[in-house]
């Protein structure tokens, strides 16, 4: 008895000592330590959030971006001297309830990432009238780890290892506190202020403005899962209209009714394809007319009219609107009366134009009541949400002491375009669900996936520095959760390199390399100031390079539509992604960690844009600068295909085993293009706009070499219906050491759904002669909705 007392005794002494100031919680533990509170919060068996806060701050935040509420998780607990060890499923996290160090392994106890000990800082500092801190917190990473995200910096860079980046949104430059690691987890610092990222030698770091450090650490084991740990914690995405992978047209700017009915009419004269025409803006008039919501420009004389004839032409229309306001528009007066407008000088400057405070759900209620009754009352079709960072001149200190609904506008700077996004998809929304969302804005947010927006990359330069930029950032963009980026084919500005715009020949070959990468975004849309890019501008078919390069590309679009959709339901439904840097399919590659000039396009296509001109050079001569063209000689571009299965040149049938480097041939009209062995490609019929044919017809190509299997996705295309499961999929298996493709019983249905369907199996290789132009079908199959099992 006396020898169990003493035991017991000598427990209790030694537990005192270890780990003694924690208590569990409902989501997991908090302790104080070193004059602050530390929280773990489990929200789900793979993501965790860290909060720490000075004592004796009483927290009360509301996350902008997480949507998802904690779960009711099990977890397992142990205390190891000093740190209180937390263990789900899938990960361990490790709280020194000591020194305020938290770190993280997988559930085989590898480490996976750690903060820095002592590296919690809170430095007093006043946020406009408030006290507030400089909060920052450091962590440690593998020598060799690369990491990704950050929004889309324009540093050419994939890996964004070596870094400092301030981050605070602008036009070009999309801001996320966010990384991914190629070991298979993320980091999103949950802060809205601007925000600096430092990674260097020792430590790697994020510092804001705030009151408490405030992370999510996601375990996904690989790049997909870590966007899908994103998406499950900040949002999925809504399928956008079949008509918006389609191609889009757009210029700055259509400066009447008459010029936007007349670009569609000519493409139809043309038998270009086009789904969607994008009026830019002063639609509305003069500067201090900015943004009024309303066509009062008198050239657009009767709107209804040019929205309905749109329509007649079977194609869609698309139109910018701002963040802020002029002076003498009703938007602005009923805000200013509200107290609802920012006061810092944005775009035009000197114009009297302010920004609305879109953190304040009522003045979000009042944007949209305008764009709902001038502008969508209409039959107008989708958003443009220009200058939505806000647009911001002359950038002082003290403009971000304004005050916003949610506290100064430091506070909450970043976040301003994914609450602008927030208020019009919601109450389009409200209004009605026969017509989608879609959203083309300029800047971005966590989060902003949700609300059924595409980014596009700014105004850039025409460069081929711009387009060579323009993968790694489209990459990082994708790699932060959020599926849906593209740029200005050709560039916004038309480079002092080509003063005659169209007319010089150096720039077509830049345009149609961009116009090539384009074609492989989610997505495809031209655009640009100085010069008109319009595919007529740039000659005539058959006699002009440049534009039967790009009529062959709006077709080869086209054609994918059914891979494109049934992707766009993977990534809704999945948390899949579109543009996929290759150590997503390929971690085990090492060489593919820090590619910045190839991606995977969904889950088939190995994409490598030609990056820089081959053929049309510039010369000074006594007459002044000429053009030059030689396509004399082919030139090629190095692609890496990575290692793990082989593939299959797209254009020629030809297979090639990966881990290796090749060069592949590329003159003006090919693009270097692979396909990955196992593919079930299916392949759409020519037509002028998305719905203009029922896909009863399909070639399915099966691009043999490995087992593979693909899912065909179909709907309404243009409403919410297939939110209550009103769809069909049906699912096509390749078996390569038999030779058969089994096609699976169709599932579900929807209206207008084909009954009855031919599908055309096409196996693509060298031998059997196939292109891209028609495969030479093996066997055709009418298909019924019970499963067929296909002997090639």
């Amino acid at each position: 008895m006396k020898k169990n007392l003493l035991i017991t005794l000598a427990f209790l002494a030694t537990s005192s000592l270890y780990a003694q100031n924690y208590e569990k919680t409902q989501n997991g533990v908090k302790t104080q330590t070193r004059g602050m509170e530390i929280e773990v919060q489990f929200y789900t068996p793979s993501i965790v959030r860290i909060v720490k806060y000075p004592e004796p701050t009483v927290l009360n935040k509301q996350s902008l971006s997480v949507v998802k509420q904690p779960e009711a998780v099990k977890y397992q607990s142990s205390v190891e001297g000093d740190v209180v060890c937390l263990s789900t499923e899938y990960i361990q996290v490790a709280l020194n309830t000591v020194t305020g160090k938290v770190s993280f392994a997988d559930k085989q106890k590898n480490p996976l990432f750690t903060e820095r000990e002592y590296s919690t800082q809170f430095t007093p500092a006043k946020d406009a009238d408030k006290e507030s801190f400089i909060v920052r917190q450091a962590f440690l990473l593998d020598k060799e780890e690369a990491i990704y995200g950050l929004g889309q910096q324009q540093n050419g860079k994939l890996s964004q290892r070596g870094e400092k980046i301030f981050l605070r949104n602008s036009n070009t430059r999309v801001c996320i506190p966010f990384f991914q690691s190629v070991k298979g987890y993320g980091v999103f610092w949950d802060n809205y202020s601007p925000t600096t990222f430092w990674d260097k030698a020792e430590e790697t770091s994020f510092e804001s403005t705030g009151d408490c450090t405030d992370y999510y650490f996601l375990y996904g084991g690989n790049g997909d899962g870590v966007i899908a740990q994103m998406r499950e914690l900040t949002g999925h995405s809504p399928m956008l209209p079949l008509w918006a992978y389609g191609f889009l047209q757009s210029r700055e700017r259509y400066k009447s009714q008459k010029e936007v009915v007349a670009v569609v009419e000519k493409y139809r004269a043309l038998q270009v394809p086009l789904d969607g025409i994008i009026q830019d803006w002063q639609y509305w008039g003069g500067d201090n007319q900015w943004n009024a919501m309303e066509f009062l420009n008198p050239k657009y004389t009767n709107p209804k009219t040019m929205v309905d004839r749109v329509h007649q032409l079977n194609a869609h229309i698309m139109i910018s609107t701002w963040a802020s306001f002029g002076p003498d528009t009703k938007p602005y007066k009923e805000l200013k009366a509200k107290k609802m407008l920012l006061d810092f000088d944005t775009w035009p400057p000197g114009a009297g134009v302010k920004v609305y405070d879109t953190f304040d759900p009522a003045a979000r209620d009042i944007y949209w009541k305008y764009m709902n009754k001038n502008i969508f009352a209409l039959g107008m079709d989708s958003w443009w949400l220009d200058s939505s960072e806000p647009d911001h001149v002359n950038v002082k200190d003290k403009d971000f002491d304004e005050n916003t609904y949610l506290g100064s506008l430091r506070s909450v700077y970043n976040a301003f375009p994914l609450e602008h996004v927030r208020g019009v998809y919601e109450n389009q929304r409200e209004v009605t669900s026969a017509k989608r969302v879609l959203i083309l804005t300029r800047s971005a947010f966590a989060g902003q996936q949700r609300y059924g927006a595409n980014t596009w990359s700014g105004d850039l330069v025409s460069t081929w520095e711009s387009l060579s930029k323009s993968v790694p950032a489209g990459l990082n963009f994708s790699l932060n959760g959020i599926p849906y980026w593209n740029a200005d084919i050709g560039g916004f500005f038309t480079d002092p390199k080509y003063p005659q715009g169209v007319k010089d020949k150096t720039y077509h070959e830049l345009y149609v390399r961009w116009f090539q990468f384009g074609t492989f975004t989610p997505m495809m849309r031209s655009h640009g100031t100085h010069s008109y890019r319009e595919i007529y501008q740039f000659g005539e078919r058959g006699d002009d390079w440049a534009f039967d390069v790009q009529e062959k590309f709006i077709n080869l679009r086209y054609a994918l539509l059914p891979y494109l959709y049934s992707t766009a339901n993977n990534v809704s439904t999945q948390s899949a992604s579109f543009m996929r840097a290759l150590f997503m399919d390929f971690a085990a590659d090492k060489k593919t960690h820090n590619i910045n000039n190839e991606y995977m396009f969904g889950q088939s296509f190995l994409v490598a844009p030609v990056l820089e001109p081959m053929y049309v050079t510039r010369a000074n001569t006594w007459c002044g600068e000429v053009d030059t063209e030689d396509f004399s000689t082919i030139k090629t571009r190095e692609v890496y295909l990575p290692n793990g299965t082989k593939w299959i040149d797209f254009w020629t049938g030809d297979t090639f085993n990966g881990g290796q480097t090749i060069n592949k041939e590329a003159p003006i009209d090919i693009i270097p293009l692979y396909v990955k062995a196992g593919t079930i490609l299916p392949w759409g019929p020519k037509v002028q706009y998305a719905t203009e044919k029922k896909w009863d017809n399909l070639e399915i190509r099966v691009y043999p070499g490995a087992d593979g299997e693909f899912t065909l996705y179909e709907d309404e295309n243009d409403n919410y219906n297939y939110e209550k499961g009103i769809y069909s999929t049906i699912t096509f298996k390749w078996n390569d050491k038999s030779k058969e493709l089994i096609i699976d019983d169709r599932k579900g249905e929807f209206p207008g759904m084909l009954r009855k369907r031919t599908f055309n199996i096409v196996l693509v290789d060298n031998a059997h002669g196939t292109s891209v132009i028609s495969g030479k079908i093996t066997k055709a199959v009418v298909y019924k909705g019970k499963s067929v099992i296909v002997t090639l």
